[in-house]
């Protein structure tokens, strides 16, 4: 991406947050379950999220088949910027599960080695992830966020040229180690690249984002940006809420007017 690691810090956090209201409604998307302060002996202070991610109308067909109405995959993540770990299992499914380590660096993907040994000695396949030439599902295209013609007015970079991976500063990847097991004979093969596929057209439309609105958060404190979460997480878990469960939530419209009293 056209950014810098430290740049990045904010940008994830709005990306993600703006990113899970925008794909939730009627019962579907994001809820967040918890979102708070960490701290691991090996990592150090962080940030622990927990999630429901509600999707049966996004399952192809033969995987709705075999799933309950209200099916939701849990997603655990622990934020140690900049290196993160995710998690996703589904207790419906408890032979299903997906892990993510995330390392971002200052350069253009050129660290071959970035997970170390471990990564090396299993079976793997690498997938590079342009973010302007890849095409992301034609749903979920907008023109505003197609980064060969997006052009930032506060940072000035853009437009996204062929090769801009090899001239564009400054410039940052965003490394990701997935592992993806779901041990049911006579699934396994198909559910594990259905996953894949997803996940990489996740991220690339996240990334995608995160540069395309990048005058929204440029300006932006780490304060500023937890506090635009905390508002988002709550609109966002209403979308979801009202129709999961309705009795325990605020309507959108009090989150909406308190928002307003406080600015």
């Amino acid at each position: 991406m056209p950014l810098t690691v430290e740049e990045y810090r904010i940008g994830q956090l709005y990306m993600i947050s703006k990113h899970s209201h925008e794909q939730s409604d009627r019962g579907e998307g994001v809820e967040v379950v918890q979102n708070e302060p960490f701290e691991d002996p090996a990592h150090g202070k962080g940030q622990c999220t927990e999630k429901r991610v509600y999707l049966n109308s996004k399952l192809p067909s033969w995987a709705r088949a075999v799933v309950p109405k209200i099916f939701y995959v849990t997603e655990k993540a622990w934020n140690y910027y900049p290196y993160t770990i995710t998690e996703y299992t589904c207790s419906f499914l408890p032979k299903f599960s997906i892990h993510i380590e995330t390392k971002y660096e200052d350069n253009n993907g050129s660290n071959d080695n970035i997970f170390g040994s471990e990564a090396q000695d299993v079976d793997r396949e690498v997938c590079f992830v342009d973010i302007a030439y890849d095409e992301v599902p034609e749903r979920y295209y907008k023109e505003s966020e197609d980064l060969r013609y997006f052009k930032s007015e506060k940072t000035s970079r853009g437009l996204l040229k062929e090769g801009w991976r090899d001239s564009q500063q400054p410039i940052m990847c965003s490394y990701k180690l997935v592992n993806v097991k779901f041990e049911v004979w006579g699934l396994q093969t198909r559910v594990e690249q259905f996953v894949h596929k997803v996940v990489r057209d996740v991220l690339l439309l996240g990334h995608r984002q995160a540069f395309a609105w990048v005058d929204e958060w440029i300006d932006m404190t780490l304060d500023d940006v937890r506090e635009y979460e905390k508002q988002m997480h709550e609109q966002t878990n209403i979308k979801v809420c009202n129709d999961q469960h309705p009795t325990n939530s605020s309507s959108l419209d009090e989150i909406e007017s308190r928002d307003k009293a406080s600015t």
